[in-house]
């Protein structure tokens, strides 16, 4: 397994920065978007749950990429409001650069804002395929997506402000 990291500071309050951080329309927006790093396809998400935020909060990406098709369940492990969150992909993820992969969130408050570290941790696929793909793209796209939850999280937080 292998764990990559990104700190971010922010100017708000731990609760406001956690509960933009657990908004899946702020984290996730990367993934419902075309863009380059995406190989110009997008994901499409679906909830398994009547709640979309707190411990047991199920949802579903599906979609193409690369004309590979992608499908995987995550699960909310733990929730500690305004503090602490981990999710992970469960069940048999359809994944191409991961076979399956935790991401972790830690606030810390200091004097007039919040730390935020994120992580994320995956397992390589099985196959030669995959695993080439995942060794030339994973911990790149790993921080791509890291960069882009943190970065998407203080414009928001911006904007609301």
């Amino acid at each position: 397994m292998k764990t990559l990291t990104r700190i971010a500071i922010y100017s708000f309050q731990p609760g406001e920065v956690f509960n933009c951080l657990d908004n899946l329309g702020v984290t996730g927006m990367h993934m419902t978007q075309s863009s380059m790093m995406m190989m110009g396809s997008k994901l499409d998400l679906k909830f398994l749950t009547e709640h979309h935020t707190g411990l047991g909060t199920k949802y579903q990406w599906t979609g193409r990429m690369m004309g590979i098709e992608m499908d995987f369940t995550v699960e909310v492990a733990k929730w500690m409001p305004g503090q602490e969150k981990t999710w992970e992909t469960i069940g048999t993820p359809q994944l191409i650069i991961y076979s399956w992969y935790r991401m972790h969130l830690l606030l810390t408050p200091f004097p007039g804002g919040t730390s935020a570290e994120m992580s994320i941790s995956y397992e390589r696929p099985q196959g030669f395929f995959y695993r080439l793909l995942s060794f030339l793209f994973a911990d790149w796209y790993c921080l791509w997506c890291l960069k882009h939850m943190l970065d998407d999280c203080k414009k928001k937080l911006l904007k609301s402000s």
